[in-house]
C-alpha cells in the first residue's frame, strides 16, 4: 500500500521550502502537480529531477480513479499546488479526501501558506479567527459577506488584485464604517506590505495605487 505526502512548496521567496519537503520531492515515486511548469521550475531551482503528473481543478474529478490506483501502486507518491499548501483554496482536497476512502496513509508537512504570516502581521487578535478563502466571482457575494457579519473574531478573505477594491466596497457597504481592515500583498515576496485603514481608506489608497500580485484581507471582528 503506497503513501501521499502533501508537501507545501514556497508561496514566494524559494529559500522558504524545508528541508524535509526537498527530500520527499527528491526520494518519492511520482510528484501529482497543479501545474507542470511552476512546479518543474521549483524542482530544476533545487537541483531535483523527478516525474511530475498534473493535478488540478480542470482534470481532478476525470483522473482521481487513476490517480488512486497509481499511489496505492507506488511507494509514496507527492503532491503539491504551485504554492502553500495544497489544499487550502488550491486542488488537492478530493485526493485527500479519496485516500482516505481507501485507507491510503497520509502525511502532511508543515510549510508555507500566506494565512498566518499576513495575520500575525497585520496585528489583529490571532487567538480566534475565521477563514473564508475567495468569495464568489459573482453571484453570493453579498450573501457570503453578510454571514461573517456579526463574528467577533478575525476575519480573513484571499483575494484577487482585480477585485479588491469591489470587494473593499462592498464591506464598506454590508458591514459600515468602522470596521478595520488590513490589506496584506505578497507576502514573502520582495514588495510584501500592509496596509491597514477601514474600508473605504483602502478603497481610495488602491484606487490610487493600482495592486498587484496575491492579497490576503485581514478584517477586524464585529465590535
Amino acid at each position: 500500500m503506497g503513501k501521499l505526502i502533501i508537501v507545501p512548496t514556497p508561496i514566494g521567496n524559494l529559500e522558504d521550502v524545508t528541508l524535509r519537503a526537498i527530500r520527499h520531492l527528491k526520494e518519492c515515486n511520482l510528484i501529482y502537480a497543479e501545474d507542470t511548469r511552476v512546479t518543474r521550475r521549483l524542482l530544476t531551482h533545487l537541483k531535483i529531477d523527478n516525474r511530475i503528473v498534473a493535478f488540478h481543478a480542470h482534470n481532478e474529478h476525470r483522473i482521481l480513479d487513476k490517480c488512486i490506483e497509481t499511489i496505492e501502486q507506488n511507494e509514496t507518491t507527492v503532491l503539491v499546488s504551485d504554492a502553500g499548501t495544497p489544499g487550502i483554496s488550491d486542488p488537492g482536497y478530493l485526493l485527500i479526501r479519496e485516500c482516505i476512502k481507501h485507507n491510503i496513509a497520509l502525511e502532511c508537512l508543515p510549510g508555507p501558506t500566506a494565512i498566518i504570516p499576513a495575520l500575525v502581521g497585520s496585528g489583529f487578535p490571532s487567538e480566534r479567527f475565521h477563514f473564508e478563502g475567495f468569495l464568489p466571482h459573482k453571484k453570493g457575494r453579498e450573501t457570503r459577506i453578510l454571514s461573517i457579519s456579526d463574528l467577533t473574531c478575525t476575519i480573513i478573505y484571499y483575494e484577487s488584485p482585480h477585485r479588491i477594491i469591489k470587494t473593499l466596497n462592498q464591506l464598506l457597504k454590508l458591514l459600515g464604517e468602522d470596521r478595520k481592515a488590513c490589506v496584506v500583498r505578497e507576502i514573502s515576496k520582495i514588495y510584501e506590505s500592509f496596509h491597514h485603514g477601514t474600508f473605504s481608506e483602502l478603497s481610495a489608497y488602491f484606487t490610487e495605487h493600482k495592486p498587484k500580485g496575491e492579497i490576503v484581507l485581514i478584517i477586524a471582528g464585529k465590535s
